[in-house]
C-alpha cells in the first residue's frame, strides 16, 4: 500500500508531524503520535501535542526528549526484497520484516510505497520525503515494472483487456502496457507496466481477469531496475540523478 498524496491545501513537501517521524526514522507512526500526546516532542524549541502538525521532514528541527535528532544526508537505496518479508517496522504477530532483515542498513529510511508479503523484488528506501513522495504521486506517472507468473494460457487478447482495465470493487484498475514473454497450459509468463500503486493492484487486476497470479516480481521502479541484485543484497543509487529524472531540484543536506 502506499502513501497518499499530499493533503488538500498543505504546501507541497509538507506531511503531518507524526508521519514525519516515521520517514525520518525514529519511530512508527503509533509510537510518535503517542510520543507528541505526551509532550515528549518538540519542533523548533517549541513543544507540540499536535501530531497533524504540517511540517517538512528534511528541514524540522525536532528534539525527543529535549534532546536534538540528527539528520542524515538523503540517500536512496534499492533492496531486493525476498519474499515472505512484511514492508512494515512493527508486525503484532511478529512476523519477520524487511527491516528486521537489513538492521542498521534501514536506519533513518523508510519504503517507498510496499510490496506485499508473498511479492518479491525491487522495493526503494530513502530519508528524503520530498523524492518518496513523487515517486508515489499518480500524478508522477512513475511506471513500475513487473515480471508475472499466472495460473493457466492466457490468450493473445489478454494484455488489452488489462490495459484497457477492469472494475473491482468499485474501483478501476488497469495496466499501461502488458507483454506476454512465455505461455503454456499451466502456467503463464507477463511482463505488465503499472503506474498508479493501488493497493494489489497486479494481483486483483489479473484475478479478475481470471488469472490468478502464482508469482510476482518487481523488476523496475521509474529509471531504477532490478539489474544483478539477488534476493537480500542492497545498493546505494544515484539520488541525484533520480531526483533530476524527476525534475525535483538538489537534494538539501540538513544540518543535525
Amino acid at each position: 500500500m502506499a502513501d497518499g498524496p499530499p493533503r488538500l491545501g498543505w504546501p507541497a513537501g509538507h506531511v503531518p508531524l507524526e508521519r514525519a517521524l516515521s520517514k525520518l526514522g525514529l519511530a512508527s507512526r503509533t509510537q510518535a503520535r503517542a510520543w507528541i500526546g505526551e509532550g515528549r516532542v518538540t519542533v523548533g524549541g517549541a513543544v507540540v501535542r499536535d501530531p497533524d502538525l504540517p511540517v517538512v521532514p528534511e528541514r524540522i528541527q525536532v528534539q525527543i526528549d529535549q534532546a536534538p535528532v540528527a539528520q542524515n544526508t538523503p540517500i536512496l537505496l534499492a533492496y531486493n526484497k525476498p519474499r515472505g518479508l512484511l514492508v512494515t517496522r512493527d508486525d503484532p504477530q511478529g512476523r519477520p520484516t524487511i527491516y528486521s532483515e537489513l538492521g542498521a542498513k534501514a536506519d533513518g529510511v523508510q519504503a517507498v510505497g510496499r510490496l506485499d508479503q508473498a511479492t518479491s523484488g525491487l522495493l526503494l528506501l530513502t530519508n528524503d520525503t520530498q523524492l518518496a513522495n513523487r515517486l508515489l504521486d499518480p500524478r508522477s506517472q512513475v511506471r513500475r515494472r513487473y515480471l508475472v507468473e499466472v495460473k493457466g494460457l492466457v490468450s493473445p487478447e489478454l494484455p488489452a483487456r488489462l490495459v484497457q482495465g477492469v472494475v473491482d470493487d468499485g474501483e478501476r484498475l488497469a495496466a499501461d502496457a502488458v507483454e506476454i514473454k512465455k505461455v503454456s497450459r499451466r502456467e503463464s509468463q507477463l511482463l505488465l507496466d503499472l503506474s498508479e500503486g493501488k493497493n494489489r493492484e497486479v494481483r486483483r487486476l489479473l484475478a479478475a481477469c481470471g488469472h490468478p497470479v502464482q508469482r510476482l516480481l518487481r523488476i523496475a521502479y521509474g529509471p531504477i531496475g532490478l539489474g544483478t541484485l539477488q534476493p537480500g543484497q542492497v545498493r546505494v543509487e544515484d539520488i541525484e540523478a533520480v531526483r533530476r529524472w524527476l525534475s525535483l531540484p538538489p537534494a538539501s543536506r540538513p544540518s543535525a
